[in-house]
Order: C-alpha cells, then sequence, then structure tokens
C-alpha cells in the first residue's frame, strides 16, 4: 500500500517497483527490493516477464514499465521506506485489492494471459 502523502499513487496497492540509478533493469530489481522491502534477490533468479508502455494523456511523456519476476529471494518482506509505503500484502493474480495501480493490474493481467506486451493510454 502507497503511502497516503507519497508523490504517486497515494493510498493504492502498488508491487514493488522503482527508478534506475545508472544501472540495469536487473540491478535496479536487486537495490529497490533490498531498499524499499528488505529482500535479496539473485540476478539470476530474475526474469523479464512483462512490459507496460504508458502514455498518461497526449502531449505527455510515455513511460515504459519494465516487469520482473523473482523465482527465488530470501528475507520477508518490510516496510523499510515508510514514507512511500504504508504496508505489503499477498493476494491471488485473481483477486488483486482495490485500489490497485492501473498498470500493475495490467501488468499482472498480461501475465496471466501469457503476453509480454500491454499499451495503455495510446490511441
Amino acid at each position: 500500500m502507497r503511502h497516503p502523502d507519497t508523490a504517486y499513487a497515494g493510498n493504492t496497492w502498488h508491487f514493488l517497483a522503482g527508478h534506475g540509478e545508472q544501472e540495469s533493469a536487473i540491478a535496479c530489481l536487486i537495490r529497490e527490493a533490498q531498499e524499499e522491502a528488505g529482500l535479496s534477490i539473485a540476478a539470476e533468479d530474475v526474469e523479464f516477464v512483462h512490459a507496460v508502455h504508458i502514455l498518461d494523456a497526449p502531449g505527455t511523456v510515455p513511460r515504459m514499465e519494465l516487469v520482473f519476476r523473482a523465482r527465488a529471494w530470501s528475507g520477508e518482506p518490510r516496510v523499510l521506506e515508510p514514507d512511500k509505503c504504508a504496508d505489503w500484502g499477498w493476494w491471488p493474480a485473481d483477486a488483486l485489492p482495490e485500489p490497485t495501480v492501473a498498470y500493475t493490474r495490467a501488468a499482472i493481467d498480461g501475465i496471466r494471459h501469457g503476453r509480454l506486451y500491454t499499451a495503455m493510454g495510446w490511441t
């Protein structure tokens, strides 16, 4: 659950995510999992599963969200950035809580249906 005062998607459920800092996407995932939730993930346990290409509104800068699956990790999720995250939870993919970030829901739906790519907001 995103913290209510965070800049993005306050009071909304979202999977672990972050922004790259001059690093590969997998290195970013490993760093963010450790920083945000205290999880240790090895690069060889990560696989790409989906991309969501988002245009929020005409004229805005599009975003590309890359989604990875960790086949294994160590640690139990903990809230380590309470200014950004209020809680962690687990749900079946077909029973996500409300509200869930739209691109999170779209990515999980795409993964469940065997698609690697979803476009949102494009005409």
